[in-house]
């Protein structure tokens, strides 16, 4: 078995709510390895959110460990390992999509012609090669979302993190999303963690977990 892309142990995570602090995770253990999926499903305000923060090192867990392919999680190599998509885009509106989509090397170093040739081929792979110079404003929510996903896998990831990533779509674009998602992870070996409401996305990843009082079980 190969070495986890993803390895979180005993995370923990409270918040302060007046005088009460209320626990949020209770000891998250989850293991992710290369080209694997996995949904997380839980009620409204369970903490799923908040475990993909841990998981992305934007928060800091209170107790517990996070390592990134056997290494501790450590922000400087966030951009070069992970990739996001979030429920709302968080596109630069004015910017077109092509450099959108080289946003996510310019975080690493100044984009040669080899970032740039990149960034084409993922606007090609989402399939908007006519749409790489419009500007987000001229664009269909799908499209929008398809340069996030575009954008998330940029640099190559081994690990990408979605939250909620059709909160915003229709069904049927829902849908298109997710199949291009699962699809080219499973074709460029990218581990997913697939944060989700829906039963039926879940049920496309490999492993269906469901986050409850404060922990993980299978779903």
């Amino acid at each position: 078995m190969s070495e986890p892309v993803l390895s979180a142990c005993g995370l923990t995570k409270s918040f302060l709510s007046g005088d009460r602090r209320i626990e949020v995770l209770r000891g998250i253990d989850l293991e992710v390895v290369a080209g694997e999926s996995v949904s997380i499903r839980g009620e409204s305000g369970s903490g799923k959110s908040t475990l993909l923060n841990l998981l992305s090192g934007l928060d800091t867990p209170e107790t517990g460990t996070l390592a990134w392919a056997g290494a501790p999680a450590q922000g400087g190599r966030r951009a070069e390992f992970l990739g996001m998509v979030f429920q709302s885009f968080y596109l630069i509106p004015e910017i077109d999509a092509f450099q959108n989509v080289l946003m996510a090397a310019r975080m690493r170093k100044v984009p040669g012609q080899a970032e740039r040739a990149r960034a084409l081929e993922m606007i090609a792979r989402v399939g908007l090669t006519e749409r790489a110079r419009h500007l987000p404003g001229q664009m269909s929510g799908g499209e929008r979302q398809r340069v996030a996903v575009a954008r998330a896998l940029m640099n190559s990831p081994r690990l990408l993190l979605a939250d909620e990533p059709t909160g915003n779509l229709d069904e049927h674009t829902g849908d298109a999303v997710i199949e291009l998602l699962l699809g080219l992870c499973r074709e460029t070996q990218t581990a997913l963690v697939l944060v989700t409401h829906n039963a039926a996305y879940a049920q496309k990843t490999n492993r269906q977990l469901f986050l409850r009082e404060g922990k993980l079980s299978h779903g």
